[in-house]
């Protein structure tokens, strides 16, 4: 395997049969002390035990599989590294996280901070994945995942404030009474209490969820968790909103809804509504050409909302005629009428005006979905810019394709009181685990409420 530099979200297979994960970073009088460490899980994203969790103090798993190998200083530079034999591990172990911790400071003040993915046995680099932070104490780096046999590498960049302690226990791990240091982490961490118990602002329950088959209401129930997980992450626990779903319907996504991604996007964002808005419904739009309204998504009609809304695999959707369809269903929109160009301006506009219609106690997210090729860029920089002042959080979700066009640049754009947009892209949703999803999805919105409310927004 050809080295790669990889930007953060993206993803690369890995061929080798042991693999070395090594950190390093710039040596320097005021720089804190890092540690490298791994949380081995589930296909649940969460670990079994405590001894799932190998870092400093419990250095080698129990199955061989993953070893913290130490620290080794050389040329100014330091590194902490952590191999995982591939094959080695357990049946039960879907993903091996790979995570930093700090002592005596925060990621922003330590320079060079790189993640390099090593073949264990020749040593030669298969990826290097170079981070950036600013006051997080520990950073999930990177993990390892296997999808449909195949090993993958994934560069995640994802930081929190809450030191490794913090992050253990997003992934079922509890550590009682834990300074702010790392330091005093016990040698053998507890495991936390079953998925089903509950903190403060944990999962909301929402009205309809009974209605649900088993197996949709589990995972609902789990990806709720998890919104609140990241919501508490990022100082918003507890946080109300108003949840608006956009998606791209246009010629280029019509492999998406055929694999039947879109539809379980739509199922991913419906967590985020019921932990959200109070009566878990979701305003949904749909957009090419031109954008339409979708009726409501009330929790309890989900699975029928998909079928009439979400027509997985219909390749009439994308068809250029004109001419009305036939045999459409009670509240269906013809999509013939939606058209296939890409006009985010035009659903952004659609969305604005029903804000203002339909005032909200609490501000608005809306979850809008793109696979690029954007060419509106004048336009769609006027609708938002226009937008700053409306009690609007608009995050931008990149579906693998390219060309984003204003979307990837707005966060350098000034001239705006506040930040109301945000934006990142993925490879391919469908393999990003629903908590990095999940805090990806959220990690801008509670910035933009605290500013919002300051600035007499919200």
């Amino acid at each position: 395997m050809t080295a790669r530099a990889l930007s953060k979200g993206a993803n690369l297979p890995v061929d080798s049969p042991a693999v070395r994960v090594e950190l390093s970073w710039s040596e320097g009088p005021d720089v804190p002390d890092v540690d490298a460490s791994a949380l081995l899980l589930t296909a649940g994203g969460r670990v079994r035990g405590d001894g799932d969790f190998v870092f400093y103090n419990q250095p080698r798993h129990a199955s061989n599989a993953v070893t913290h190998l130490g620290k080794q200083s050389g040329a100014g530079v330091m590194t902490d590294t952590v191999e995982v034999d591939l094959n080695s591990l357990e049946p039960a172990i879907e993903r091996v996280v790979l995570c930093a911790s700090t002592d005596g400071g925060t990621f922003g003040q330590v320079p060079g901070l790189a993640m390099r993915l090593l073949d264990a046995g020749t040593r030669a680099e298969l990826a290097r994945f170079d981070m950036e932070a600013d006051m997080e104490t520990a950073f999930i780096g990177g993990e390892l995942y296997l999808r449909a046999g195949q090993w993958k590498f994934r560069a995640v960049g994802q930081g929190y404030a809450s030191g490794l302690a913090g992050l253990a226990t997003d992934f079922g791990i509890t550590v009682d009474d834990v300074p702010s240091d790392t330091s005093a982490l016990p040698t053998a961490p507890v495991p936390s209490p079953p998925a089903t118990a509950t903190a403060s602002f944990g999962p909301r329950n929402s009205d309809g969820e009974e209605r649900l088959p088993v197996d949709m209401r589990k995972r609902l129930s789990l990806r709720k968790e998890q919104v609140a997980i990241s919501l508490r992450k990022h100082g918003a626990a507890g946080a109300t909103a108003r949840v608006i779903l956009v998606l791209d319907a246009s010629g280029s996504m019509s492999f998406l809804y055929s694999r039947g991604v879109v539809a379980d996007v739509v199922e991913r964002m419906a967590a985020v509504a019921a932990q959200l808005d109070d009566d878990g419904e979701m305003q949904a739009w749909t957009f090419a050409s031109n954008a339409a309204r979708l009726p409501d998504l009330r929790l309890g009609e989900l699975p029928e909302w998909l079928r009439l809304h979400v027509r997985v695999g219909q390749s009439s959707l994308f068809r250029r005629s004109k001419k009305p369809s036939k045999g459409l269903e009670a509240g269906q929109v013809d999509m013939r009428t939606v058209g296939i160009q890409n006009e985010e301006q035009k659903a952004i506009a659609h969305v604005r005006t029903y804000v203002r219609q339909y005032p909200a106690a609490a501000p608005t997210l809306v979850l809008f979905f793109s696979d690029g090729g954007i060419y509106r860029n004048a336009a769609i920089e006027r609708e938002l810019r226009d937008a700053v002042e409306e009690p609007i959080f608009w995050q931008f979700i990149g579906l693998g394709r390219s060309n984003y066009g204003v979307l990837e640049r707005f966060d350098t754009l000034p001239g705006r009181r506040v930040d109301n947009v945000g934006f990142f892209a993925v490879d391919d949703i469908s393999t990003v685990p629903d908590q990095e999803l999940y805090d990806r999805l959220l990690s801008e919105f509670p910035t933009w409420m605290t500013a919002a409310g300051q600035a007499g927004i919200l």
